[in-house]
């Protein structure tokens, strides 16, 4: 199996200079995500940010059928606590800040069940001052490929197969992938995104 930490073996860094569609006058983060929990060696995620280090972590996905998954910085911090709706008709999650889990979420994210919208995977709608917003996903995240588009279709988050230069002799599955976060996007967002991205469409 190949061996994923980025500040050992530099050809899993996050090529961000190899990578860059950042608009607007900055470039984009490119985040390496692992579909694996460090600390307990088995499901979760650990994200690392472009230079290697670790940036996010997931240690509590074994508990999923709780509902509820919580986003930490690398201290183990929670930053994001993602949170199922009950009694809905179709996929419906909250996400709050830190380990709040009442009063107005973040956003929150609707499976698309609309027949006519296939392409349209996640409807997302954003909190904000004063009105709000929206947000999808479009793609297959199966095939790692699918982009996180405002409402005029720009794209702020990408999700990507990691790639190796040819003739590495290195391979990376579906567990090993890339999360480009455009400038003006809170990667801690884009990365709960893809969580249940994972959490709707692992299966």
């Amino acid at each position: 199996m190949t061996k994923v930490h980025p500040n050992l073996n530099p050809e899993l860094q996050s090529d961000s200079e190899e990578f860059n569609c950042g608009k607007g006058g900055g470039e984009a983060e490119v985040l390496t995500v692992w579909r694996k929990s460090l600390l307990f060696n088995g499901h979760g995620f650990t994200v690392f940010d472009p230079k290697g280090n670790l940036l996010f972590r997931v240690d509590n996905y074994a508990s999923e059928s709780k509902g509820e998954i919580v986003l930490m910085d690398a201290a183990g911090r929670p930053l994001l606590t993602i949170r199922r709706k009950k009694l809905s008709l179709s996929e419906h999650w909250s996400v709050y800040m830190g380990e709040c889990r009442t009063g107005e979420p973040l956003f929150s994210v609707r499976k698309n069940i609309r027949p006519l919208q296939k392409k349209i995977l996640l409807d997302i709608t954003t909190a904000g001052p004063a009105s709000h917003t929206h947000l999808h996903v479009e793609g297959s995240y199966s095939r790692r490929c699918c982009s996180v588009l405002d409402d005029s279709r720009r794209e702020v988050a990408t999700v990507k197969c990691k790639e190796l230069p040819t003739g590495s002799g290195v391979a990376f599955g579906r567990d090993v992938f890339r999360l480009v976060v455009e400038p003006g996007f809170d990667p801690a967002r884009a990365m709960a995104i893809v969580i249940l991205l994972d959490q709707i469409f692992k299966r």
